[in-house]
């Protein structure tokens, strides 16, 4: 096949978009399995899935689309959540750990952990909240509640407004980007485009910025 024609095809399948009908019937369940898929496993660029998504949902005529990607997405992560702080807590309470526990605390840096074990003391299940919404902020605040031993019923009552704020963010960012363009195609690219910048913005700034030890020393040389 000449680069003519795969570049033709490519066009036409991104163009050519299948019926809402269609769209509706595969991308719901599509939405809630990568969803919850990327919840367990926090491979999955979940952010991204809702985002593109809602980008889709803002040029369908049904009123309820962006609702239901707001319904399916916050309950797809809600219940990854507990399905992960389910199988941690059975690494926790078991003599020789587990494999899903093992997974959270490689992913997890130690100085990250430490971070949010000392903010879950001092502010609760809050840190929940913002655990979410910040770039890989939820595996190291969920494996510190895990070694706080928070129990799943305080765990569930936290991480539920955290999942609708995680879900209600990345869906306007998929709203900003549908709605950049005429396009639904144009609209998922650009969504996941704006999160990508989202996420790599938090990490971005960490490096930047100068460390604590950076200002002391100089500070000393220049008293010196």
């Amino acid at each position: 096949m000449s680069g003519t024609t795969l570049a033709d095809g490519l066009h036409q399948v991104l163009t050519h978009a299948p019926p809402e009908s269609t769209q509706q019937a595969v991308g719901y369940p599509s939405l809630f399995l990568l969803v919850v898929l990327g919840s367990l496993v926090p491979v999955v660029p979940t952010g991204a899935v809702v985002s593109s998504a809602a980008a889709v949902a803002f040029h369908h005529s049904s009123p309820l689309a962006l609702l239901l990607v707001f319904v399916v997405a916050s309950g797809a992560a809600f219940l990854g959540d507990l399905g992960l702080y389910w199988l941690g807590r059975r690494g926790v309470h078991s003599r020789n750990g587990s494999r899903w526990l093992a997974r959270l605390r490689d992913r997890a840096a130690p100085e990250r952990l430490a971070q949010a074990r000392h903010r879950l003391r001092e502010h609760g299940v809050l840190v929940l909240v913002l655990s979410r919404l910040v770039p890989a902020g939820r595996i190291p605040v969920m494996l510190a509640c895990l070694l706080a031993e928070m129990p799943p019923r305080r765990f569930a009552r936290g991480d539920l407004p955290a999942c609708l704020a995680w879900a209600a963010t990345y869906q306007l960012i998929g709203l900003l980007g549908g709605s950049l363009f005429r396009e639904p195609w144009q609209g998922v690219a650009a969504a996941i485009g704006l999160t990508v910048l989202f996420s790599a913005a938090p990490v971005a700034w960490r490096r930047l910025r100068p460390s604590p030890a950076d200002g002391e020393e100089q500070s000393a040389e220049g008293e010196g």
